[in-house]
């Protein structure tokens, strides 16, 4: 693997891990981008019914329920297996042993 790779996948790797830390936790990212445009019947309507904590949960969850599908697609494109990934975060141990060396 030459070193242009290597460097893509491990940016690769470091987003499928930030993105599977967020989904794990509720609420910690300190990032917030705005706007995220929805349609505008679902907006008005959960606000109507539910009021904004509800529209602010379930805006949220769509945005997770995408992120997740976007992060499954990226680890096929980037890995494409679960062995693929292995190998290559122990080529990435090797690279900072090596290092710290």
């Amino acid at each position: 693997m030459d070193e242009e790779e290597y460097n893509w996948k491990y940016a690769n790797l470091r987003v499928l891990k930030s993105v599977q830390d967020f989904i794990k936790k509720e609420n910690t990212s300190t990032a917030a981008i705005y706007p995220i445009k929805v349609p505008d019947d679902l907006l008005y309507q959960v606000l109507k019914l539910q009021g904004p904590d509800s529209a602010d949960q379930l805006i949220g969850h769509i945005f997770k329920l995408g992120l997740t599908f976007w992060s499954e697609k990226l680890y096929n494109e980037v890995f494409g297996s679960e062995q693929s990934l292995e190998e290559f975060i122990e080529l990435v141990k090797k690279r900072n042993v090596k290092g710290e060396s």
